[in-house]
């Protein structure tokens, strides 16, 4: 079965998706009740294109005053995916990767999105309660059915508190070395039940094995280290990365 890939990124107060597709929608949104109508009905034509199956997937209301590119492609049944990225990365890393092509390729719908503080994004979101209110507000507007959350590095200050708040909603976490991992303590971590993947670079001496003794007191969880990788471990060994996480993901199935 195929999947969709998506890239999304805060654009002045909104989020612009792109997923590679030979059929593709670039509707825009502004604060007119014209074009917000306009745009209704561009999402409207496109949702009755697509198999039954394939249309309670993509998100009948988006974020106001947002810009939208948009491609449809079949989604499977296998979990959909969010990828957030580190502090000197983007959104952009998972599509130049092959991350969101290969998940795609794997029937999932993979989504990767630039978390706000960089360039790209619009505004400020508040610690702890906020950054975690971001994240599910993300999941809910784009649709997203229980994701496997992918928390690399600087990341790892929005995926932990979203996991601690609504792991629930998770139906998986990959962290890859996140930091902030020991602003919480072992009971907090151990009243999670999300089945987790904790991968890091056996090159990562610092953050790696850090974060691993924090996140070793998830119930459900098993470690993945990659040889010859660094901090960024999923760039050094992209190939043992995909294997890593396509198996985990096989087991959640």
């Amino acid at each position: 079965s195929g999947g969709a890939a998506w890239r999304a990124r805060p654009r002045a107060g909104g989020w612009n998706r792109a997923l590679p597709s030979p059929a593709r929608v670039e509707p825009t949104m502004p604060r007119g009740r014209a074009a917000l109508l306009a745009l209704g009905a561009l999402l409207a034509c496109g949702l009755l294109l697509l198999p039954p199956a394939a249309r309670r997937h993509v998100p009948a209301r988006l974020p106001a005053n947002a810009t939208v590119r948009a491609g449809v492609a079949w989604v499977g049944r296998r979990p959909d995916v969010l990828l957030l990225h580190g502090q000197a990365f983007s959104s952009g890393t998972w599509q130049a990767l092959g991350t969101l092509a290969l998940l795609a390729a794997e029937g999932h719908r993979a989504v990767a999105i630039d978390l706000p503080g960089r360039s790209e994004s619009a505004g400020a979101v508040a610690r702890g309660r906020g950054r975690a209110a971001f994240l599910r507000h993300v999941v809910q507007r784009l649709g997203l059915r229980r994701p496997v959350l992918v928390s690399p590095s600087m990341s790892g200050r929005f995926a932990l508190p979203f996991l601690l708040a609504h792991g629930r909603q998770l139906a998986g976490f990959v962290p890859i070395a996140p930091v902030g991992t020991r602003e919480y303590g072992a009971v907090q971590y151990q009243q999670v039940q999300t089945p987790t993947l904790i991968l890091y670079g056996d090159r990562d001496t610092g953050l790696g094995q850090q974060a691993l003794q924090s996140l070793r007191h998830l119930p459900k969880h098993r470690v993945v280290v990659l040889p010859g990788a660094g901090h960024a471990c999923y760039m050094d060994k992209p190939e043992d990365f995909h294997r890593a996480l396509l198996g985990f993901l096989g087991q959640l199935q």
